[in-house]
């Protein structure tokens, strides 16, 4: 999937819209398919050689991005081995979240650089919160690249010391972040 495929508009509607005009292409949150797995490939590789430009270094990101495959097999496999979750925009994966439920863990978040700051990524965790809570889960983890860990802090995330990770010869920073989740009823 090239860059120029994938939308640019938001996910919500402008306040500006005018009735029966045609809004921003809608957001849909699901499960992932095997279908979504290259797609999953490409939003991995341009949100970490993108989107995580202003907090690692050239060196740093390309051995980040070369740590898994951008190919579909490897995204498939993945889904066999975690919960998930996709942001869905006119049959194309713009984001996703996985999830290791048995462990109360968030694996990983991508989101398309592009659409970042419109909500994507915090409606994948709205999820996979409320996924770990039916599990019987109190806490949820993670290990957040230095461009995510403090947008996690502002959504109630606990700040439980620095991580670091080696992929392709370089030293990756990282946080490591606990969230106790509660039960809100709607």
């Amino acid at each position: 999937m090239r860059h120029a495929d994938h939308p640019t508009a938001g996910d919500e509607p402008s306040s500006e819209a005018l009735p029966g005009t045609r809004r921003g292409p809608r957001i849909v949150y699901r499960a992932a398919r095997v279908r979504d797995a290259a797609d999953q490939a490409e939003v991995f590789y341009h949100a970490v050689m993108q989107g995580a430009a202003g907090h690692y270094t050239l060196a740093e990101r390309e051995a980040w991005a070369m740590a898994l495959p951008r190919d579909a097999s490897a995204w498939s496999a993945r889904q066999a081995l975690f919960t998930t979750l996709v942001a869905d925009c006119e049959g194309r994966c713009v984001g996703f979240l996985e999830l290791d439920l048995a462990e109360g863990r968030i694996e990983t978040l991508y989101v398309w650089p592009s659409l970042g700051r419109r909500g994507i990524g915090s409606t994948l965790l709205v999820h996979a919160e409320r996924m770990l809570l039916e599990q019987g889960v109190s806490r949820a983890r993670i290990e957040a690249s230095a461009m995510l860990a403090d947008g996690l802090v502002h959504r109630g995330w606990q700040r439980r010391g620095d991580d670091w990770v080696e992929r392709g010869g370089e030293r990756l920073y990282r946080q490591r972040l606990e969230k106790r989740l509660v039960a809100v009823e709607t």
